[in-house]
């Protein structure tokens, strides 16, 4: 590997061990074995390597287990799969969702970052809602992408917290679609009354 390699590597590692927000450029440069200069020159400054680091390892877990396709025989056995397989990423993957909350808290003095995180989450929920949907993602409506893409996004960061902060009492897929049903139920309620 060259030298701006080693310092991806290096930067992941230091996400992995220290985080976002305590990871310094003397910690990057000594786990990828390089000047802290190479830094500089390579990337620009600390946060931009770190940026990278992050959405790269991001990335990966989206290719991988980030799908939004489960097992089971039903659409709600399916997705209540798929939160059990988010849910266990959650807590063996930590380090990633930690540092991308660090990364988030940042970025409230960092309008780059900003930026780079706000397009992040529009892209998101266009993908999730085309996903759910079973459609390209050229294909979903804009409808879908506020509603559909933006309630599982709501979901997927508030279930997240509820991981990393309480793992024993976190719900599990089958208790998240059991909600979502009882959420329905209630908004159908309300619309008869209503009506």
């Amino acid at each position: 590997m060259g030298n701006r390699e080693d310092l991806l590597a290096g930067a992941r590692r230091c996400l992995e061990e220290k985080g976002y927000l305590r990871t310094t450029v003397r910690d990057i440069a000594t786990a990828a074995r390089v000047s802290m200069a190479a830094i500089g020159y390579h990337f620009g400054s600390r946060e931009v390597l770190l940026n990278q680091a992050l959405f790269a390892a991001m990335e990966e877990w989206a290719a991988g287990s980030g799908r939004l396709t489960g097992q089971g025989d039903t659409p709600e056995e399916r997705y209540a799969d798929t939160w059990d397989r988010k849910i266990r990423d959650f807590g063996e993957m930590s380090w990633l969702w930690i540092a991308s909350v660090e990364a988030f808290v940042h970025a409230q003095s960092s309008p780059e970052l900003l930026a780079i995180l706000a397009e992040g989450q529009r892209r998101n929920r266009r993908m999730v809602a085309a996903a759910l949907r079973g459609v390209p993602e050229d294909a979903v409506t804009e409808e879908d992408v506020r509603s559909l893409g933006s309630l599982h996004i709501a979901l997927l960061s508030g279930v997240m917290v509820q991981v990393l902060t309480d793992p024993g009492q976190a719900p599990t897929g089958a208790e998240l679609a059991q909600g979502l049903r009882g959420m329905v139920e209630l908004l159908g309620e309300s619309a008869r009354t209503d009506g």
